[in-house]
């Protein structure tokens, strides 16, 4: 019984470093400033990622413009164009190979993904997800698993926006903005400046020994 309960004591403690050797934990980022670097004038859009059941689980939670109206697509499915509506975005890079996930996520529900090899170079769009979005009264949040597939290998950069607003009130806001010393007369919001997206790892979250699946959606890519 003494040689088994410390083959039990062994094998236990052998778990317990492991976990603490490759922990997993949530990243948490607050979008606080316009495109242009100014700050945004609302309570912060929050973006939490974590480990999920089979990819990235991502949750959002900030304030709800309802500017403009819902998409006319059925919550819970792709639409195409969400950007022009009141939308939360993250875009995940390898920026060895430009090669990067965009994930939009709407307040009404409806969402949007796509795989993007070069800047703006869409492959893939309207991928399916689970996604649920909920509106309290002024503030929403939502929750997407988005599968491991869908990630380009090696992301090592990372940047999130938000858009809400019509017309003039148009308001575009990014986690990484890009500095006010480097606008120049006349320029425009793009989401697409990969060069201002900031270090990002999966491991980060997942734990050091982890390995990112491979994908076949991304196979022949650069």
């Amino acid at each position: 019984m003494g040689v088994v309960r410390g083959l039990q004591f062994v094998t236990l403690l052998c778990i317990l470093l492991c976990c603490q050797s490759f922990p997993r934990r949530q990243m948490e980022f607050s979008i606080r400033h316009t495109w242009d670097s100014d700050p945004v004038n609302h309570d912060p859009i929050r973006i939490i990622f974590s480990p999920g059941e089979g990819g990235l689980k991502m949750e959002v939670f900030g304030p709800f413009f309802n500017d403009p109206a819902s998409p006319s697509g059925p919550s819970g499915h792709a639409f195409p164009g969400l950007w022009d509506y009141e939308v939360v975005e993250s875009f995940f890079l390898d920026s060895t190979t430009k090669n990067y996930l965009e994930v939009e996520l709407c307040p009404h529900g409806q969402h949007l993904i796509l795989l993007l090899s070069g800047v703006g170079q869409a492959f893939v769009q309207q991928l399916p997800i689970v996604f649920n979005a909920t509106i309290t009264g002024d503030r929403w949040m939502g929750e997407a698993l988005l599968p491991w597939s869908y990630f380009p290998p090696n992301v090592n950069k990372m940047n999130s926006y938000a858009i809400h607003g019509s017309g003039e009130k148009r308001t575009y806001e990014a986690l990484y903005s890009i500095p006010k010393e480097e606008i120049v007369e006349g320029q425009k919001p793009n989401f697409h400046r990969l060069e201002y997206f900031q270090d990002f790892r999966l491991q980060s979250i997942m734990g050091e020994g982890w390995v990112q699946p491979e994908s076949a959606l991304w196979m022949g890519k650069p």
